[in-house]
């Protein structure tokens, strides 16, 4: 059986090498969305488009080291039940510690979002309205967060986007078109599904500022928006790296 120092110090180097490849690609994609857009709205500007390219080409590395730490969390996590049964009291605060990580599947009542692109060739809608450019007939990045923001706000007691169980540290991030949500790259239509009270989290996503500007652009341009109630709904728990990693000023 291994130990504790021979899964840190060997086993866990390739999922280590995984999580700094994309925490350095997620700094990147932020730094360049904030000097893009200056904290305002990034729908009309297509600079992070050129990035697609790039992002792809890391895309496939970074889903196999991270198959390597789901792999690895599953061993430590097996060792740490084996020394946690003979103490109940312990078995019991590492599964509460779990569920409030995001890292033990959760049922319960919720919601499921899903968002779409407006179809091919789209036109605008209503009288009045501007006919629209390539990136009004998208979803951005400040979509999919509206939408998490929104259903966090409401209560949820947790969030899922695509596949991918959100913990404190998940970031999302788009590309032009593109999801990059914990190393991996994802297309639309995108879907938010969340545990919680049903009725906190319709009434947080109606009042979502965001998510009421995003309606504009339903209206407007036919982007997909639906909100579908679970009864219930699984959420897997979080499989990936979990060390939190951060920049610290030079000397």
């Amino acid at each position: 059986m291994e130990t504790r120092g021979e899964v840190n110090s060997f086993r866990f180097r390739p999922a280590r090498l995984g999580t700094l490849a994309v925490f350095a690609l997620a700094g990147l994609l932020f730094w360049l969305s904030f000097h893009v857009a200056r904290g305002g709205n990034i729908r009309t500007d297509d600079s992070l488009l050129r990035l697609s390219d790039l992002v792809r080409e890391r895309a496939g590395d970074n889903e196999d080291l991270e198959a390597q730490a789901a792999e690895l969390r599953a061993e430590v996590e097996e060792l740490a039940r084996r020394q946690a049964a003979a103490d109940p009291d312990r078995e019991r605060a590492l599964e509460e510690a779990a569920g409030a990580a995001g890292l033990a599947e959760l049922t319960g009542p919720g919601l499921t979002v899903t968002l779409t692109d407006a179809p091919p060739g789209a036109t605008a809608l209503r009288p009045g309205v501007p006919e629209p450019t390539p990136n009004d007939l998208v979803i951005h990045q400040q979509d999919l967060q509206a939408v998490v923001n929104a259903l966090w706000a409401g209560g949820a007691e947790g969030v899922q986007v695509m596949d991918q169980r959100l913990i404190s540290t998940s970031a999302v991030r788009c590309v032009g078109n593109t999801l990059l949500l914990q190393g991996r790259l994802y297309s639309p239509p995108y879907t938010v599904t969340a545990v919680g009270d049903q009725d906190r989290l319709r009434a947080a996503l109606d009042a979502s500022p965001a998510l009421r500007d995003y309606q504009r652009y339903v209206a407007d341009y036919g982007l997909g928006w639906r909100v579908e109630e679970r009864s219930p709904v699984t959420l897997p728990g979080y499989r990936g790296g979990v060390s939190l990693r951060y920049a610290e000023p030079a000397e």
